[in-house]
């Protein structure tokens, strides 16, 4: 069975990592939002799971080689000392719920990093570099 895997920064569409790129393609479910607070880490956010906040994202279902590569661009370690953690949850789709992989941010990397309010990266991006400007559609 294909994992599904929740997606809330530089590889949502029209990110600098867009998950399209990857092979075999991964295939758009739906857009999502998750408990948890969105940090601004620089040229890409992290996400802590959990509390009141809103982190806005999409969700796709890939094949195990993706998920792989996935691993790797989020330095995802064994013992969970890398820069980021792979954890499951559980997300509303509408009146259904997908297990789904995200990639928490490791505790030790957002000590002084500001939050994004509205967690929604691409929509910080785009403020943040008026030069970012995602395509329309």
């Amino acid at each position: 069975m294909m994992p599904h895997v929740f997606v809330y920064g530089t590889l949502r569409r029209h990110g600098r990592n867009d998950i399209a790129r990857y092979r075999p393609a991964p295939v758009f479910v739906a857009e999502a939002s998750i408990a948890g607070t969105l940090y601004d880490l620089g040229a890409y956010p992290g996400v802590v799971l959990g509390g009141e906040g809103r982190v806005k994202g999409e969700i796709y279902r890939v094949e195990p080689a993706v998920e792989v590569a996935l691993d790797l661009l989020e330095e995802v370690a064994e013992d969970d000392s890398g820069e980021y953690i792979k954890r499951e949850v559980r997300v509303a789709v509408g009146a259904q719920w997908v297990n789904c992989l995200v990639y928490e941010i490791h505790p030790s990397r957002i000590a002084g990093r500001p939050v994004i309010g509205s967690g929604d990266w691409i929509a910080h991006a785009a403020q943040k570099s008026p030069a970012f400007s995602p395509p329309k559609g």
